[in-house]
Parts: C-alpha cells; sequence; structure tokens
C-alpha cells in the first residue's frame, strides 16, 4: 500500500476497524474512506455497489460485522447468520468485481470447532462441531473465510483472511445485555463499585481459559500482513496466551478498584472450555503483539470512564 492509496476500512466505528484507521494514520496513510451505517448500509447490495462503482477503492480491511457475546449470539441466531453473510456478500463480491487490489477479511476464533486441540492451528478448521450459542455467527464468518479463498482460486484475486482473538480495547461494545466478556465485567464491576453493591454476579463457574488482544495490537497486525502477507493459508492473531474467567473477573476487579465479593452462577453457560490459538504462523511472517494483558485492561477502562460513561 503506497501513502495516498485509497483504502476502504468497513466497519471503522468499530472495535477493530477504528484501531485500523488510527493505525493507519499513524503510520502515515492519508486517503481512508469510512461510512457509517446510515451512509451506507452493507446489508444493502444496490448500496454497496453504488458505492464501490463509485469511490473505487484500491485496498479493503472488511472488518465490519453483527457481533455479540453469548446471550446475543443464542437470542439472535438467524439476524446473525443472515446479516453477516449479507454483509460479506456484497463487499467481498463487489471488491472483485471493481478490482480492488488487496482485500483483507477478518474472521473469529469462534470459527474453530467446540472441543479444539489446543492451542488451535489453522489446520484444525471444520475438524469437528461448533460451539452450540455461536454457531450462527462462526458458519457466516468460515463462509466469508472460504469464499476468499475460493474467488482467489477462481478469479486470481489477492484476498487474504485473519482470524483474530478476542479482542478487547478503545470503541468496544459495552453494552449491559449485548457484550463480549472483557467489557461486560469492566462495565459490571465498575457500576457495583460507584453503586456500593456488595457482589458482582458472573456468569459460568470462571473454569474456561481464554485469550485476549489488545485492539491496537490487532490493528497493528492487520496492516502488516496486508503488506507483508498473500495467500490461501488464513491467519491466527492473537498472543498465544491465556487466562481463566475466574483469572480475569478477579484482574478487571483489582483494576476497577472494586471491594465486593465474586458469585458464580453455575445455572449459566460457560460456553467453549478452552480456546487459545496457535499464533506460530503469524510469528513466521514476523509479527508478534506488545500489549500485556494489564496494561491493556487499564487503557480499556481507562477509555470506557472517558467515553462510554453515561450509556
Amino acid at each position: 500500500m503506497e501513502k495516498d492509496s485509497k483504502i476502504y476500512v468497513a466497519g471503522h466505528r468499530g472495535l477493530v476497524g477504528s484501531a485500523i484507521v488510527r493505525k493507519l494514520k499513524e503510520k502515515g496513510f492519508t486517503n481512508i474512506i469510512g461510512k457509517t451505517h446510515s451512509e451506507l448500509d452493507l446489508r444493502d447490495s444496490v448500496a454497496v455497489e453504488e458505492f464501490f462503482k463509485t469511490e473505487r477503492p484500491e485496498y479493503v480491511f472488511l472488518a465490519a460485522a453483527k457481533v455479540g457475546g453469548i446471550l446475543a449470539n443464542s437470542t439472535y441466531p438467524a439476524d446473525f447468520i443472515y446479516e453477516n453473510l449479507q454483509i460479506q456478500n456484497n463487499v467481498i463480491g463487489m471488491a472483485k468485481k471493481y478490482e480492488v487490489k488487496k482485500l483483507m477479511f477478518l474472521g473469529s476464533s469462534c470459527i474453530y470447532p467446540k472441543l479444539c486441540p489446543q492451542p488451535i492451528k489453522e489446520e484444525y478448521l471444520l475438524s469437528g462441531y461448533l460451539e452450540e450459542t455461536n454457531e450462527a455467527y462462526a458458519l457466516a464468518k468460515i463462509a466469508g473465510l472460504k469464499m476468499c479463498e475460493f474467488f482467489n482460486k477462481q478469479y486470481g484475486t489477492n484476498f487474504i483472511s485473519v482470524m483474530p482473538t478476542n479482542l478487547y480495547g478503545p470503541h468496544d461494545n459495552f453494552h449491559p445485555k449485548n457484550s463480549h466478556v472483557m467489557p461486560a465485567l469492566i462495565r459490571r464491576f465498575h457500576e457495583a463499585k460507584v453503586n456500593n453493591a456488595p457482589e458482582v454476579v458472573v456468569w459460568g463457574s470462571g473454569a474456561p481459559l481464554r485469550e485476549f488482544l489488545y485492539s491496537e495490537d490487532m490493528a497493528d497486525a492487520c496492516i502488516y500482513l496486508m503488506e507483508n502477507y498473500e495467500g490461501n493459508d488464513f491467519i491466527n492473531i492473537g498472543t498465544g496466551k491465556e487466562i481463566s474467567i475466574k483469572g480475569l473477573a478477579e484482574l478487571i476487579k483489582e483494576i476497577v478498584g472494586y471491594e465486593g465479593k465474586i458469585v458464580w452462577d453455575t445455572t449459566k453457560p460457560d460456553g467453549t472450555p478452552r480456546k487459545l490459538l496457535d499464533v506460530s504462523r503469524l510469528g513466521k511472517a514476523g509479527w508478534t503483539y506488545k500489549t500485556e494483558l494489564k496494561d491493556g485492561i487499564k487503557k480499556a477502562y481507562k477509555w470506557y470512564l472517558e467515553n462510554y460513561i453515561d450509556s
């Protein structure tokens, strides 16, 4: 990518997209396009084609998606598969039609089988059953990844896919019901602290193990791979380190300064027991993470206090 190349970041206001935009600007890229949902509904094929026909982006980061935690995925599975397939089909299809030089599709580590060998290598994709609670979202993401692969094979496009681990950071979704575990816990512990609540109830047993990557690091990895990698082998992006949900809750409790107790509601689902990505392919490509978990959570909490506190 040249510094003045026209770069379209789909989902530029989201957790990943906004981080990619900030990192691109930091690296000196000057011609970045972003459209809000009200300006461009990516589910609308006519609108998406008109955008590509008019703007002619040279590079595309496809970071737009309908996302949510266990509750949202379990409650709205039809919405998750339908809307994500629409977004992907429209953007990838128009990127091919209007000869985008390179596209990056951002998937999710939930595409892997529920009981995958650990750490999870890229070749484990489609080797077993998916986690039931986010199956609809995972199927959509698998379809997007495969679409990039098959477009490359049939049409000679240069579309690459990356699979990020659990992400967190500025512009995360802190909604009390529809957010992922990290922002949900940050909000819950903060509100409990402010309200002097004696306890915070957390879903599950606390036993599952999870890997977390700070969104700024994710953005750096995406831009690095966009400039230094091409091929049909998709790449995991993560830290290669994990923490239990119990350990995460205790760490967030400490950072927020909440002094009550944590109660585990074991009637609620745990989700996948363990999910750690093998990042050796990423390491061989020449990239490694920079932000340790405790430092990243401090930054995320600071952003929440400054930007989300009255939401």
